[in-house]
């Protein structure tokens, strides 16, 4: 019966210490993340490089093809979420059809409330999921069962024209809606408006 408790009392003592390892283990690796996600430049760059070997090994072993393929539509459907507002305007058209109004429309006053583009993906965790992604399947070229014989070019040509007809479709949404996911251009506005006001405090210091 000693021998028993003391068994019992050691693989709780051993669960309990596994417990703790993996909760400092997810402390420090969330407070990675929490460190890392200013600098998305560096991010970025950082997972270019890792599918950059990835590519390589790919050509390298010319295999896992079907694991490349996979990491493509994947990063792909990625992307398209990145793209595409978190509430989608079509369905807020039509909710203001059914009501009886005439559709969204810009503010036409200064105390009206403005709703600034919010994406369905944001870019920490569009990069965070690709890079997983990509380090995953780098990882599964490791392993020959992976390794399922197709004609490439199949493949290829596939994900082609289904990137093809789905940023097709995204760019008519985008235009129809008249959104815009990127912000290039708003910050030169703003530096223009904010290099005018200068000017105007200046001209007004001076009178």
């Amino acid at each position: 019966m000693m021998s028993t408790s003391s068994s019992l009392d050691s693989a709780e003592s051993n669960g309990s210490n596994v417990w703790a390892y993996k909760a400092a283990f997810d402390k420090r690796y969330q407070k990675f993340l929490d460190e890392v996600t200013p600098y998305y430049a560096y991010r970025w760059i950082g997972t270019v490089v890792i599918l950059g070997l990835f590519m390589l090994r790919i050509f390298i072993l010319q295999g896992f093809y079907i694991v490349t393929y996979a990491l493509g539509i994947y990063l792909l459907n990625l992307f398209l979420a990145f793209l595409q507002p978190k509430f989608d305007p079509s369905l807020e058209m039509d909710i203001t059809e059914n009501e009886g109004e005439e559709g969204p429309s810009l503010p036409t006053q200064a105390d009206e409330e403005f709703k600034p583009f919010i994406r369905r993906l944001p870019e920490f965790k569009f990069w965070y999921s690709s890079t997983k992604a990509i380090v995953i399947s780098l990882f599964c070229t490791f392993f020959p069962f992976f390794d399922i014989p197709v004609f490439w070019p199949i493949l290829l040509i596939y994900f082609c024209i289904l990137f093809a007809i789905t940023m097709k479709r995204q760019i008519k949404h985008m235009r129809k809606y008249n959104y815009v996911p990127f912000d290039i251009g708003k910050k030169a506005y703003n530096e223009q408006n904010n290099e005018s006001s200068n000017n105007v405090n200046v001209s007004l210091g001076e009178i």
